[in-house]
C-alpha cells in the first residue's frame, strides 16, 4: 500500500543533509511552507543553497533560516525589500552568496529541471551583469542568453489538501512555485493543511500529481 504521510513534520526533514539544495516553495508569504522551514532549523542542516523566489521576510520562515546561520547560497529572484533585513546584514557582512535571476528565468530555470530540459536561451537578462560568462547566441535577428536548469536535493512546498498517494491541490496564490518545484527536485515534501481519503480530490483540481511528492505531512499534527 502507498502511503507517503509522515507522523511528524521533523521526521519529514529529518535526512536533509549538510550543503544541499533545498527549493522552498512560496511568493513572500503566501504559500510559504513556514512550518517545515521551522522543522529545519530544528534539524540542524548548514550549508544549504536554497531556492526561493525571494530571500525572505521580517524574521520568520525563510528569514529565521537565514539568521539561524544555515544557508550558504540564495538563489532568488527578489532579495531585497522593505522588511529583508536578515539577508541584507548578512549579504553586507559577505556571509551568504547570491545567485540573482529574473523572475521568470527563475520559474523556467526550475521548470526545465523537471521536464529534463538541458538548457534554454531567453532574451532576458541579455547585455546585463546577469549574462556575463554565459553563452550568448542570435537568433532570428534577436540576442538570447544560455540559461540551465535548477535540480534540487529537496523541494519544502506548501498544498492546500493531499492524500496518502501525494496528490496535491493548491489555494489560490499558495500554488505559486509548488507545482513546478515538486517536479524539478529529488525529493519534495508537501506541508498540507488537510490529508484526506483517496478519492476525496477531484481529479480535475490535483495539480501535482503525487508521482512528484514523496511526503506529505500536516502543517498541524
Amino acid at each position: 500500500m502507498i502511503d507517503k504521510t509522515f507522523e511528524s513534520l521533523e521526521r519529514a526533514v529529518a535526512d536533509v543533509h549538510d550543503g544541499a539544495t533545498v527549493m522552498i516553495g512560496g511568493f513572500g508569504n503566501a504559500g510559504m511552507p513556514s512550518a517545515l522551514i521551522d522543522a529545519l532549523i530544528a534539524q540542524g542542516a548548514r550549508d544549504l543553497t536554497i531556492v526561493n523566489n525571494n530571500a525572505g521576510n521580517g524574521e520568520t520562515g525563510l528569514a529565521a533560516l537565514l539568521k539561524a546561520g544555515r544557508v550558504r547560497k540564495i538563489i532568488c529572484s527578489f532579495p531585497r525589500q522593505a522588511d529583508s533585513q536578515v539577508f541584507d546584514a548578512l549579504y553586507r557582512a559577505g556571509e551568504i552568496e547570491l545567485e540573482l535571476t529574473p523572475q521568470g528565468n527563475l520559474a523556467e530555470r526550475i521548470r526545465a529541471a523537471g521536464a529534463g530540459i538541458g538548457g534554454f536561451f531567453t532574451p532576458t537578462g541579455y547585455g546585463t551583469l546577469l549574462a556575463v560568462g554565459k553563452e550568448t547566441r542570435l537568433i532570428d535577428g534577436r540576442h538570447y542568453v544560455l540559461e540551465s536548469p535548477i535540480h534540487a536535493d529537496f523541494a519544502l512546498i506548501k498544498a492546500h489538501r493531499g492524500d496518502r498517494w501525494g496528490n496535491l491541490v493548491y489555494r489560490k496564490t499558495a500554488r505559486n512555485f509548488g507545482p513546478i518545484m515538486a517536479a524539478a527536485a529529488k525529493i519534495t515534501v508537501a506541508q498540507v493543511r488537510e490529508v484526506v481519503a483517496l478519492g476525496e480530490l477531484d481529479p480535475e483540481a490535483i495539480v501535482t500529481p503525487g508521482i512528484f511528492v514523496q511526503r506529505v505531512v500536516r502543517e498541524a499534527v
